[in-house]
């Protein structure tokens, strides 16, 4: 069963890219069954979901990673770079790690494998209207895996990658540090870092803890510079680092 969306929520706007048109096909449909949701536009390579990314303007666009023309990686590095308010939702088999962590940099905000249940995949795209993140289990470890490699190899000259949260990923023990300075975060910053790691918005927190939304923004703000990350949801993937 899938959660009831509320009557009066906002259609959310879907671009599908995915090459093999059976998939594609039966994700519009089984889309089109649900009152909050619009398939706006099919692409069948990377260059098309671009081109109806900047055209449509869509809410959230299901990213197939290789693609003729050009790659899912590559298409979601160019749609997140201009469309920040698109939110991109990869969809990948796992046949590549590499590939998946190269996703992760490029800026998606959600993955699962294509062999999800139907209810996994419609509720990710709302959860991604709402501004949460989602990773499935089998990609978190992946990524992970490679971040370990990258942080115990040379420095890096930029910043940790970003990465995305997941409801079903758990915090490991042990206060998160800065990359270069070891500045510790204080329990409020902990407790703050754990929840976005758990896939809560701004405004989620600010109601869990009590606080004005605002008052937790300058938070993750302060957050971010601590431990040198370029966007919140580079956040998740370094709470769980050991």
């Amino acid at each position: 069963m899938t959660a009831t969306p509320a009557t009066n929520a906002p259609t959310i706007r879907i671009v599908i890219a995915e090459d093999q048109a059976l998939v594609r096909r039966g994700a519009a449909l089984l889309i089109s069954l649900e009152s909050d949701m619009e398939v706006v536009g099919q692409a069948c390579n990377g260059l098309q979901a671009v081109e109806l990314a900047l055209m449509l303007r869509p809410d959230v666009i299901l990213m197939d990673l290789h693609m003729p023309l050009k790659g899912g990686v590559a298409a979601t590095r160019e749609i997140t770079g201009q469309l920040p308010a698109t939110q991109v939702l990869v969809l990948t088999t796992l046949n590549d790690d590499e590939t998946v962590f190269e996703a992760v940099k490029a800026g998606a905000q959600a993955y699962l494998l294509k062999d999800a249940d139907e209810s996994e995949l419609l509720e990710t795209i709302r959860a991604l209207k709402r501004g949460e993140s989602r990773l499935t289990p089998q990609i978190a470890r992946k990524v992970m895996d490679q971040f370990r490699r990258l942080a115990s190899g040379p420095a890096l000259e930029e910043p940790p990658p970003p990465s995305v949260a997941s409801v079903s990923t758990e915090r490991h023990g042990g206060r998160a540090r800065t990359a270069s300075a070891g500045e510790s975060l204080n329990d409020k910053e902990e407790k703050i870092l754990q929840l976005i790691a758990e896939g809560m918005s701004n405004r989620q927190i600010a109601q869990s803890l009590f606080l004005a939304e605002g008052t937790v923004k300058n938070y993750v703000s302060r957050i971010m510079e601590k431990l040198h990350a370029n966007t919140r949801t580079a956040l998740a993937i370094l709470s769980l680092k050991k």
